[in-house]
């Protein structure tokens, strides 16, 4: 009976030991993706206090996910150096490919040369770096065509305008749409810049700001937009001052904006992007880097105007 006991609590003990290595196992693989052989990836956008950016995120995580691999997405909240450190961090974890959605396009270099030095690729997505020789490929729209396409449209529209600019002049995505803006204008002096202001593509920031420029310079006709957020915020502050002899043109071809098309005339459009293909595209392209094979070095996805001329030919609810 006492060897029975014996015997009984021996098998036990092997039992638990057995059960606490297969819970430390289990323990270490989801702490460490690195601890089966599936590829992991880390993805740092500009801001996610941006639908479009979300949106990206969804299309690269659903591939990496089919495909059995770990995405790990960061946030660094419009933080320049909080980015680069988020690089830094992708790349002491030896992470097998990186993706990037830069807050500066110059400032990002630092962490781009340790990315490369360590042979870790990266894909740029929605906004170029400025050394393109630092990163595998950049997958963006046609944003200095945006800006033209607005352009032209305001000039279909009017035959003279006083026109605010709402700039994220550090990105370079941004900093092409107000480019193509005001080439189109450069030579037709009767469309007049009257003021200007940095509002990092923030609903938030837009706003106040556009109600301030309201007040030191009333004789407005247009608000060109970086962004849908930003001309959401314009529009807030527009309805604020009880001003609807103002149009608002902003660029994504968010849901929100587009919803807004047929219900208000001061909403003359939005230049729709594609954050589907933007984020398809950047994930089949980070596949091929990694499986070896040729990538071109830069993929510029067409854009439209989307206005009440064609708003029927878009789904107001959803993305492209």
């Amino acid at each position: 009976m006492e060897q029975h006991e014996k015997n009984k609590k021996a098998l036990v003990g092997i039992i638990l030991t057995i059960t606490a290595m297969i819970i430390g196992l289990i323990i270490t693989s989801y702490m460490d993706p690195h601890a089966s052989s599936h590829k992991v990836f880390g993805v740092t956008y500009m801001t996610m206090n941006n639908p479009f950016y979300e949106v990206i995120n969804n299309e690269i995580e659903k591939v990496v996910n089919q495909s059995g691999d770990h995405l790990m997405t960061l946030d660094p909240a419009l933080n320049v150096e909080k980015q680069n450190q988020q690089i830094y961090s992708f790349i002491n974890q030896h992470v097998d490919g990186i993706f990037v959605n830069p807050i500066d396009s110059q400032k990002i270099k630092p962490a781009l040369q340790a990315a490369k030095k360590a042979n870790i690729p990266v894909i740029v997505v929605d906004a170029p770096v400025l050394d393109k020789e630092l990163v595998n490929c950049t997958i963006v729209s046609d944003n200095y065509d945006a800006g033209v396409q607005c352009a032209n449209d305001m000039m279909n529209r009017m035959d003279k305008a006083n026109i605010i600019l709402l700039k994220h002049s550090t990105v370079q995505s941004a900093k092409d749409r107000i480019d193509g803006f005001l080439d189109t204008i450069a030579s037709k002096p009767q469309y007049h810049i009257v003021n200007e202001g940095e509002c990092e593509g923030q609903l938030e920031i837009a706003m106040p700001m556009m109600e301030k420029m309201i007040l030191k310079t009333s004789q407005v006709d247009v608000v060109m937009a970086l962004n849908d957020p930003s001309a959401l915020g314009a529009l807030a502050a527009l309805e604020a001052q009880n001003r609807d002899d103002v149009i608002v043109y902003g660029i994504d071809g968010t849901p929100d904006l587009k919803s807004l098309i047929l219900q208000s005339h001061t909403v003359a459009g939005t230049v729709a992007q594609s954050p589907i293909s933007l984020g398809r595209i950047a994930v089949e392209q980070m596949y091929q880097v990694i499986n070896g094979k040729e990538v071109t070095s830069e993929i510029k996805i067409p854009v439209v105007l989307i206005n009440k001329d064609n708003i029927s030919q878009y789904d107001e609810t959803g993305w492209q």
